[in-house]
């Protein structure tokens, strides 16, 4: 693709300042300048780059916790291109030992010229809404979580073990917790704060859950999150995670290409004639990364279709229902020949969370799966 006459802008964003980097056509150094990140400043940025840049602007900066606001922002205030850069794939020359926002954003403008950059898709801004709300639902069970392990703690500091059942946190359990007692009243209010915390963070997250089942039956979300759903330990919470996280799969061409982005493959450092792979890249989305981890753990059970799942399939595509149905198969296998092997039961969840990336891409890639047709 031809670069003449485009103006190049690279942008190091952070919450209070924008460094702005801008090449010129022709031009072997940057017009430098730096403006605040706040909505008004924007707005006037993109209308200096139109007033200022002869033809074409195209702007990039690296995708971070200033989110896609500041793209939106731009297109909105004009005829200005933004895009997104993943941080991870921006060439590092290795002898580079200075770093300031000044350079990233001039080092931004001339790769983006060289066409050097990987872009981002962004979400749009509803799909970001319902990811956001998924990763708060999750934040919330980490906190519960966390809740629970500190009571557990102290109760263990105190010499109070739960024998009457194995499973914690149902009914028994919680009548027992009700019954206890101590010798010292600053005791009996620890116990107290905990249990009450943990019932509250527990309201936290069925009000959640059931804002997530409210928006799993609208659309464009009641569709894939229904597919999703027939694959064993894949319910509403996590499928609707899975699609608002990734929000197109039209752009992953392979399932390989899937597997790849949420950092499943294995890395690899092979020169010559030795090829030697490592551990999984953990590149891309970590979110989904341990949503299909916790789901391969249930293949280790033998393949079943139970109450649950039974009622989750109804009315879905027969296409859709024999993906899941050889997901369960395979990865049931799978997971038992690889124990065999002596294999570590970490190594065995991710490599049968890698397989079930392709069984979810199958699913749900619209040129691949053909299964809108029931």
């Amino acid at each position: 693709m031809g670069t003449q006459g485009i103006t190049f802008v690279g942008m190091d964003a952070h919450k209070k300042a924008i460094n702005v980097a801008m090449l010129l056509p022709g031009q072997l150094e940057p017009v430098e300048w730096q403006v605040a990140n706040e909505p008004a400043a924007i707005r006037r940025l993109g209308k200096k780059l139109e007033r200022e840049a002869p033809g074409e602007v195209r702007c990039c900066y690296e995708a971070g916790p200033c989110g896609y606001v500041l793209m939106r922002q731009l297109e909105a205030a004009g005829g200005v291109v933004c895009e997104v850069v993943a941080p991870s794939l921006i060439p590092v020359k290795p002898g580079e030992r200075i770093k300031t926002d000044r350079r990233d954003a001039h080092k931004l403008a001339r790769l983006l010229r060289s066409d050097d950059l990987t872009m981002v898709r962004p979400p749009t801004a509803a799909d970001e809404a319902v990811r956001d709300l998924c990763r708060c639902r999750e934040d919330a069970r980490r906190d519960l979580l966390r809740t629970r392990h500190r009571l557990a703690s102290f109760l263990v500091r105190r010499a109070c073990l739960y024998t009457l059942t194995r499973r914690t946190w149902g009914q028994p359990y919680r009548a027992w917790l009700q019954g206890l007692t101590f010798e010292h009243a600053p005791d009996q209010v620890t116990l107290a704060d905990y249990v009450t915390g943990i019932e509250q963070i527990e309201q936290r997250v069925g009000s959640l859950d059931q804002q997530l089942a409210a928006l799993a039956e609208q659309a464009p979300y009641r569709e894939p999150v229904a597919w999703l759903r027939c694959f064993r330990g894949i319910d509403t919470g996590t499928a609707i995670a899975l699609v608002s996280e990734l929000h197109d799969f039209r752009r992953f061409e392979t399932a390989r290409a899937l597997m790849a982005y949420l950092g499943l493959v294995p890395s690899e450092y092979s020169s010559g004639e030795q090829r030697r792979q490592g551990s999984i890249t953990k590149a891309g989305n970590t979110h989904v990364r341990r949503l299909l981890i916790e789901a391969a753990w249930h293949y280790r059970h033998r393949p079943h279709v139970g109450v649950g799942l039974r009622q989750r399939r109804q009315g879905q595509p027969s296409a859709i229902i024999a993906i899941a149905d050889r997901a369960q198969h395979r990865l049931y296998h799978r997971f038992h020949k690889l124990m065999n092997r002596g294999k570590p039961s970490p190594k065995v969840v991710v490599a049968i969370a890698r397989e079930l990336v392709g069984f979810v891409w199958a699913a749900l890639y619209p040129a691949a799966s053909g299964a809108s047709a029931r």
